[in-house]
């Protein structure tokens, strides 16, 4: 297994690179340094020497990947995508283009906001999502079956602005139950992470019900589980310690990938919340073109995103014995 995590890592190096550099050239053909020093400067009729001027500051001014005016290594060196997208790769991820702060530092200060939202919802909504699946599943075929599949569509079909807007709108504004927008820190944090934890679990609750159904009636037609029944099992028994026990491998592959994601938190309930994670983080670098965040953030997430993988690799052997890491 040692082995196969190491070469997992040595592959992962190309492909966090090519991210990078994949990155690097969207951004810079999408919004030009000029465009960017516009839109941070914030001045309608901002002149070319202001424009200059912090390009050369924040170091924009160096051709993208080849500078013909230097000689030999330094056309690589004296680089854009050299001095500030390598850096990456030893998690220097510099300062912010718009305000010069430490994004490292910034990083680590908001990502606790982010679990205190992700990890909850995450928990609570695996609960819910294969607690419900599983009866469903039981009770396939029968009007509980259908009206639990019918629910499902409908959850999945509403936008989750809807979830989030009502949901601010009935248990805010109307019963003022949480507040609907605002972080505090310690125990204190409970009341403002409740709604959203709820709007969280309701909104992903009919995707992830329906994807558990699908696995758990899968499995539910297999051989072996007519062999359980056979044998005058439960359907119970059959169900819970059987087809469940079987489904672990798809039911690991949805949970651990989801993993690495709740650094993020979400995106949009950290927006229309104003909680001050790392989702609120990452939108508001891209309004305000901040590519030094911008670029922080993805690579951060390529990283999450490999070690996920290889996280749901090594899952695999730990609920299914034939399965072998080489």
């Amino acid at each position: 297994m040692l082995n196969y995590v190491i070469r997992r890592i040595i592959y992962a190096i190309p492909i966090i690179i090519g991210v990078n550099l994949l990155t690097a050239i969207l951004f810079f053909y999408v919004n030009t340094p000029d465009d960017m020093a516009r839109k941070i400067l914030g001045e309608k009729n901002v002149t070319p020497q202001v424009i200059e001027g912090w390009k050369r500051e924040h170091g924009y001014d160096l051709p993208l990947f080849v500078n013909e005016s230097e000689k030999g290594a330094g056309k690589v060196l004296r680089t854009i995508f050299f001095q500030k997208s390598l850096p990456l790769l030893w998690l220097n991820f510099g300062r912010s283009d718009r305000n010069n702060i430490d994004i490292r530092r910034e990083i680590r200060g908001r990502m606790w906001a982010s679990f205190a939202v992700a990890l909850p919802t995450f928990i609570i909504g695996i609960l819910v999502d294969i607690t419900f699946a599983m009866i469903i599943a039981y009770m396939r075929g029968t009007s509980l079956d259908l009206s639990g599949v019918v629910a499902c569509v409908i959850l999945m079909s509403v936008s989750t602005l809807f979830y989030i807007i009502g949901g601010q709108y009935l248990f805010g504004k109307m019963l003022r139950l949480f507040p609907i927008s605002g972080y505090s820190t310690g125990i204190h944090a409970v009341k403002f992470v409740i709604l959203p934890v709820v709007i969280g679990v309701i909104s992903g609750a009919g995707g992830g019900i329906r994807f558990y159904r699908t696995v758990f009636l899968e499995e539910l037609g297999k051989d072996y589980i007519r062999t359980a029944r056979a044998k005058g099992l439960s359907e119970g028994t059959v169900l819970f310690k059987h087809a469940l026990k079987n489904a672990m491998i798809p039911v690991l592959t949805n949970v651990v990938v989801s993993i690495p994601f709740l650094f993020y938190g979400s995106l949009l309930m950290e927006s229309f919340f104003s909680i001050p994670g790392l989702g609120s983080f990452t939108i508001d670098a891209i309004n305000a073109q901040d590519f030094a965040i911008v670029r922080a953030m993805v690579y951060l997430g390529s990283i999450l995103y490999i070690i996920g993988l290889v996280l749901t690799d090594i899952s695999y052997t730990l609920v299914d014995p034939r399965v072998r890491l080489g």
